[in-house]
């Protein structure tokens, strides 16, 4: 089965006269060169080598390399942004094998294509369950039809595959249920590297007297490779003389056993049975287990374990993974967090769990199991995360320490728990199109009292970030989620929903349905996925976001009572929302408390006075601002804001603060700077909290210090003379900031006020560190 999509839904169109033509991808070529050539032999570096390790922020999934080809298995939420954070390239990844259609296993796929389409691969394969290709159908109902990669699906009933590097056979395991979902079938992979010849000895050829070096010792060559005995000078030479011993090609084994329901398939089933010890073929070398630890530890599973020969390694991802996956993300907040550790609190790391009794190493992120040319594990790539040598790098860059020291000392005057205050608004990603290793894709999480709290957007890993922020408290601030506003239909803003609905419901904990404020669009989506592969509809309540606009009639008493209980559930007065200028069906929101306060959310949109309208005296609003406002032209392109557009829209509500989010990836770090920057705007970064609690006008600032200097519009390309110029400014300007912001009362507890004066020097100082570094090794 074959579809075809594009890339639109996700990362604006862009039109046919103005898209690049791609060449054919390097190793295309070579492939179609190898095949020309009648090369058989299998490759010479093999290794496993893991993603997601597991844990609940990253679900588990491997990729395997070989110089010929490489492979994903299992491709849940975030694992594009793992591999693009750790430099696992996607250029040449044109086969997924699924061990089963669910949302951990799958999540991340629609992003995945979306990718492996804009690097070039022309083809990709998914092979697996049977659902796999009304998933893809699920697909294309928000992303459109895909155009320039072939995507075909290789049903499980297809047993064998085969290509340059091994032999694949798909193993289906049955449970003991059948259900139009077909929940009952998870896919085993056993794979076989093809054989590859031995090497061949030059020494010893030549003390054997063969014509090294010359022109007729290729065909000599190729005759003792393929294990034939010659003849030179009237003497038999034999291929293990001048030889290596011919690799057969070791065996690896990729097995979900989601629940004790598949066990006895499992431990029968006779295709595994023939890599264990009295098999028929040789005892595998790797199994790689996702399976979770409530059966790993049954009797059954461990005996079936010990049914391998001592020989066979034992690799363990599941939920007790005890590594940290997104380094990056740790170190930005740890160096954020001596500025202010409330506003930057410290991300949540993992405690070790203890052993199986069968000998087994557990997952780690990036932990490497090379297969050839040397069978063993590699642990040189595992990423380290040291918060102090984090610390120590910032501490490094002249002056910063002491200039956050003053600062430090300013906010804790009258101090008061910043934390405690509702209410409180997380950033768990200030991205835009697809996440990357500093900023996840769309979601803002709104925790309006103790108990409630509200969710805007749900891009793709916000369950993730919510784990990463809160850690081992992570089910309790899910189970507070109520409602849920999805803005619009791309990738970037509701492919993390699904994960959303299915974890809140299986909490153990009282549950009501999820209040969803969306494009009714949204349903074709959710009905598929809930008709093939998991039931999740019973946890929704929808609310189409066309009907809280002020001129549109509410047709059903059923949405009308939806729409009073979330207002009350919430404790709001209103929930308004209006048509905006990005795609079709695209909304803004704005809620107004019973308290008074108000936050108006832009979604992804041009300049748009009907927001205007909803957002009118907003305590806070967030607004996109995707590009720079040099790049006008493209904004309006891709229906997008400019920096500039989006506070001219906060100036004509009246907006009390301007925070803006939503960034290309293009800026790695931070966004440049406009003139219109002033002091009731502000930039979000992922993992920052705020609380809107003691909200007053932000009187005093020294984020005009920062815009009216030379630093912001400054781009790491510029001549380095300029570079030095603006590095000798921002010396100077850091003995201003301080003494400036002096002139603020500190008798008080700390305001709206006070809070983003931190936010706003934890920008420069974020800053002037990466530029810093940037400067001194430029020069």
């Amino acid at each position: 089965t074959l579809f075809t999509l594009s890339t639109s839904s996700r990362r604006g169109s862009v039109p046919a006269s103005k898209a690049k033509q791609k060449e054919p991808l390097r190793r295309v070529k070579t492939k179609e060169n190898r095949s020309k050539r009648g090369d058989v032999h299998g490759p010479s570096t093999v290794y496993l080598q893991v993603v997601g390790a597991g844990s609940r922020d990253n679900a588990a999934s491997v990729y395997v390399f070989s110089e010929f080809n490489r492979y994903l298995f299992n491709c849940g939420e975030g694992t594009q942004r793992l591999m693009q954070e750790h430099k696992l390239k996607a250029a040449r990844l044109d086969n997924i094998f699924l061990t089963r259609l669910s949302w951990e296993n799958v999540g991340g796929l629609s992003g995945m294509i979306l990718t492996l389409k804009d690097t070039g691969v022309p083809e990709c394969v998914l092979s697996g369950p049977p659902q796999l290709e009304n998933y893809l159908n699920a697909i294309k109902s928000f992303s459109g039809p895909l155009e320039d990669i072939k995507l075909s699906v290789r049903p499980y009933t297809e047993e064998t595959y085969s290509d340059d590097t091994m032999t694949v056979y798909q193993v289906p395991i049955f449970g003991g249920r059948t259900a139009a979902r077909d929940s009952s079938l998870v896919v085993a992979f056993a794979c076989k590297l093809h054989p590859k010849k031995g090497n061949f000895l030059v020494a010893q050829a030549k003390e054997l007297g063969l014509p090294v070096g010359t022109a007729a010792i290729g065909p000599i060559i190729a005759a003792l490779k393929d294990g034939k005995s010659i003849v030179h000078e009237g003497k038999e030479i034999r291929p293990e003389q001048v030889c290596t011993p011919t690799d057969p090609g070791p065996v690896f084994i990729m097995v979900e056993c989601p629940s004790e329901e598949f066990l006895g398939a499992l431990c029968t089933n006779q295709q595994l049975g023939r890599y264990q010890t009295g098999g028929t073929e040789d005892p595998a070398a790797l199994v790689v287990h996702m399976t979770p630890e409530s059966v790993l530890k049954t009797d059954q599973y461990k005996k079936w374990m010990e049914r391998f020969p001592s020989t066979t390694e034992h690799l363990i991802l599941n939920e007790h993974a005890c590594t940290i996956h997104n380094i990056r993300s740790h170190k930005i907040q740890a160096q954020l967090n001596m500025i202010h550790p409330e506003i930057f609190p410290q991300l949540k790391a993992y405690k070790p769990q203890a052993a199986l009794h069968v000998p087994n190493v557990r997952a780690e992120c990036l932990l490497k199991f090379q297969l050839r040319p040397v069978m063993e594990w590699q642990r040189d790539a595992i990423p380290s995360c040291n918060s102090e040598e984090f610390v120590k790098e910032a501490s490094e860059v002249p002056n910063f320490l002491a200039e956050v020291d003053k600062c430090r000392k300013i906010c804790s005057a009258g101090s008061a728990e910043l934390s405690g205050k509702y209410p409180e608004v997380v950033f768990l990603g200030t991205g835009s199109a697809l996440p990357m290793k500093i900023r996840n894709v769309s979601g803002t999480l709104v925790n309006i009292s103790p108990s409630q709290s509200l969710l805007l957007d749900c891009g793709e890993g916000t369950f993730g970030q919510l784990c990463r922020h809160y850690g081992d408290d992570v089910d309790d601030a899910l189970s507070k989620i109520a409602t849920v506003f999805i803005s619009h239909l791309h990738a970037d803003h509701h492919t993390g929903f699904v994960s959303h609905l299915y974890l809140q419901a299986t909490l153990g904990k009282p549950f009501s349905p999820i209040f969803l404020v969306a494009p009714v669009q949204i349903m074709t989506w959710l009905n598929q996925y809930h008709d093939y592969c998991e039931e999740i509809l019973s946890h929704i309540n929808l609310i189409p976001n066309k009907f809280l606009c002020d001129t549109v009639e509410v047709p059903k008493q059923r949405t009308k009572s939806f729409i009073q209980a979330m207002l009350k559930k919430n404790n709001l007065q209103r929930f308004h929302t209006c048509l905006v200028r990005h795609c079709k069906n695209a909304f803004a929101c704005s809620f107004t408390h019973q308290a008074g306060w108000k936050l108006a959310f832009s979604g992804d949109t041009m300049p748009c006075d009907a927001f205007v309208h909803i957002g009118k005296n907003a305590t806070l609003l967030i607004h996109e601002a995707t590009l720079e406002d040099e790049l006008e032209e493209e904004a309006v392109e891709k229906r997008h804001s400019t920096t500039s557009q989006a506070i001219g829209i906060g100036m004509k509500m009246n907006a009390d603060f301007i925070m803006l989010n939503h960034f290309s990836q293009r800026y790695a770090k931070i966004p440049l700077f406009s003139e219109d920057f002033n002091d009731r705007v502000g930039i979000s970064f992922d993992h920052m909290r705020v609380s809107l609690s003691i909200l007053s006008k932000v009187s005093t600032s020294c984020f005009l210090h920062f815009a009216s200097s030379d630093f912001f519009p400054v781009r790491l390309n510029k001549k380095i003379k300029e570079q030095h110029c603006v590095r000798t400014g921002l010396i100077s300007l850091f003995s201003t900031v301080v003494p400036h912001y002096n002139t603020v009362h500190l008798s008080r507890a700390p305001s709206f006020a006070d809070i983003f004066f931190v936010h706003n020097f934890a920008c420069f100082c974020f800053s002037f560190f990466f530029f810093n570094s940037a400067l001194c090794s430029a020069s």
